[in-house]
Order: C-alpha cells, then structure tokens, then sequence
C-alpha cells in the first residue's frame, strides 16, 4: 500500500481519537493534562454546531494520524471571518511525512472556496520552533499581535 494521505471531515465516530489527540497536544506542548470528560463534551458540541466549526481529521495510509478543529472569528475590519486552525495534533511516527501540510492545505482550499473567509491564523507556543517553520514554509507569517486571556 502506497503512504496516501486523506484529508476529512471528522464524524462522532472520531470523538474518542479527537479527545486523546487533544489530551496528547495538551501534555506535550504545555505540559498541561486536560479532563477528558469535558473534552469529550466540548469535542461532540462543536460537531454538532457546525455554524461554529468544524475538525479535520487525516489517515495515513488508512491509519488516523492527525486532526485539527477550525473555529471562526468575525473581522468587522474586513466584513469576514478569519478562519482559527487550533488543536493541531500528528501522532509522532507521521510527523514530517506530510499529514499536517495535508491537513492545512484543505483548510486553505475550504476557506477559499467560501464566500466570507478573510484569512486563516493560529497561535504557537513560543518555544515550538518546529511548528513555527512549518507554518512559515505553509505561507504563513507571523503577525504583530500577542494573545492575552482570562480564563473561567
């Protein structure tokens, strides 16, 4: 079998990958351990409101190696919304073998292909220097702005 890629949206049959990945992305990338019954609750809310986003998920070679969630952000500056690529998680033995490029390549092919998508953006630890080549590579680039929050 030839090392394909398929890109596509994800189901409530992928709850259960969806929640480990983001458990996994959470450890790894700020050491942080997510409860996993509100994971899973906040993975099967947002498939069911698509109006507020959506997961990709990617096989390779028939085995799920990645997924990523959108969520959207009205710009009145630009009468459209920024597409937000977050929760981006490739199980370690695909990393480099193309599965987050697929995974961003049809983002970008869906959000062109809207009426009111202004831009695609995401956020990055700051120490993830591997991520951030990635994207630069993918045509992003890095903006001006820094994050602030207040979590409830």
């Amino acid at each position: 079998m030839s090392n394909t890629i398929l890109v596509k949206p994800a189901s409530t049959d992928n709850v259960a990958a969806l929640v480990e990945f983001n458990r996994a992305m959470a450890r790894e990338s700020e050491d942080k351990g997510l409860d996993e019954e509100v994971l899973a609750r906040g993975v099967r809310n947002l498939l069911s409101r698509p109006d507020e986003g959506f997961y990709l998920v990617a096989e390779y070679s028939g085995t799920l190696a990645g997924s990523l969630m959108v969520t959207y952000e009205w710009s009145d500056w630009r009468d459209g919304r920024f597409w937000w690529i977050q929760s981006v998680y490739v199980r370690p033995e695909f990393r480099r073998k193309g599965v987050y490029r697929a995974l961003h390549e049809r983002v970008r092919t869906l959000a062109k292909n809207t009426n009111d998508a202004c831009g695609i953006r995401l956020y990055v630890e700051r120490e993830n220097t591997g991520a951030m080549a990635t994207y630069q590579n993918l045509g992003m680039s890095e903006t001006h702005y820094r994050l602030y929050e207040e979590e409830f």
